[in-house]
């Protein structure tokens, strides 16, 4: 596992490194990962979990340099020990200072100073049922937020502690295009098709700290068929462009909850790719289990769109078109 940080600059980034790059040599031999700093970035390599671990003493450090009140070579120490004490996977900061409040219409993310909120009626209405069932389906048009906003609930449970994971998962079909070979190793291949997670995740989180959530495993995010076999506890898990999944695939990936997990399934039924449009999974299962108790089914339309104002002129005139096929007279 590799992991690149970047560094601060100026007295900030002594602190990270220490004099004659001290607490990098100390962080390299007691967590056993490779640690290099070059042209104003470091670059950690080893086991998953030890470059997790190290990336997290390295936040430690940067925070403290920060406040300018860099660790000591003992402080270090105490921090490397400590975080050999814990899991890999509740590095996540938790509050744990008695009951907690319902997360609410404001969700509190990871970027300083950014928090998300619903900005329809509908998308509240989606945000009050995911938060309150285990699993919840949501369907609707393009620019509805049904994958923002189940990502920024995600991330809020995550900071908060409630979840230790989160789960990114996506089919990877074809919008209408054969894209054919594409070159490169199996995580380059299905990026292409995880990038709209990423790119959720990018709003609510700076890009280091995704990397370093990755390499410990609080944060994945797969292709739909790396899913199978798995269960799934303490997480968050959200399948996006559910429209595009068979009925066998949304068994599959429905019978992953786990104990203290949540699931959210969104789609758009008016975009499915696949080649029988009768066999979607997120059809079947809205019709088998909309009514199923703990189960939440949540139908978002255009007066939800929170995109360009154009979007819902384009799903206005899509729709327009689909309940009228016949030819215009001549």
């Amino acid at each position: 596992m590799e992991l690149t940080i970047q560094l601060p600059h100026g007295e900030e980034r002594l602190g990270v490194t220490g004099a004659a790059e001290r607490n990098l040599k100390i962080i390299r031999e007691s967590l056993g990962v490779t640690v290099s700093a070059r042209n104003g970035s470091l670059r950690l390599s080893g086991d998953s979990d030890a470059v997790g671990r190290a990336a997290h003493v390295i936040e430690q450090l940067g925070d403290a340099a920060q406040r300018q009140k860099p660790l000591s070579r003992q402080q270090l120490l105490d921090a490397i020990a400590n975080v050999e004490r814990v899991e890999t996977s509740k590095l996540v900061r938790r509050d744990t200072g008695g009951p907690k409040a319902p997360l609410g219409d404001q969700l509190d993310v990871y970027l300083r100073g950014r928090s998300v909120k619903p900005m329809t009626e509908g998308q509240r209405t989606y945000l009050n049922a995911l938060l309150n069932h285990d699993l919840t389906f949501c369907c609707g048009p393009a620019g509805t937020g049904k994958t923002y906003v189940a990502v920024a609930a995600a991330v809020a449970m995550l900071k908060r502690g409630d979840v230790r994971k989160l789960v990114l998962a996506r089919p990877a079909v074809e919008a209408g295009e054969k894209l054919g070979f594409l070159p490169g190793t199996m995580q380059e291949k299905v990026n292409p098709y995880l990038r709209p997670l990423l790119d959720a995740l990018h709003d609510m989180m700076e890009f280091d700290q995704i990397s370093r959530y990755m390499a410990a495993d609080l944060i994945e995010i797969v292709p739909l068929a790396f899913m199978r076999g798995r269960t799934l506890n303490d997480a968050t898990i959200i399948l996006d462009e559910a429209q595009n999944t068979t009925k066998s695939q949304m068994l599959m990936f429905l019978t992953r909850l786990g104990h203290g997990s949540k699931m959210i399934v969104t789609g758009d039924t008016s975009q499915i790719d696949l080649e029988d449009p009768r066999e979607s999974g997120l059809v079947d299962a809205i019709h088998r289990l909309g009514k199923t108790r703990g189960v939440a089914s949540v139908a978002l339309d255009s007066a939800d769109i929170v995109r360009h104002h154009l979007v819902q002129r384009i799903v206005a005139a899509y729709g327009e078109q689909k309940t009228d096929s016949r030819p215009p007279a001549t």
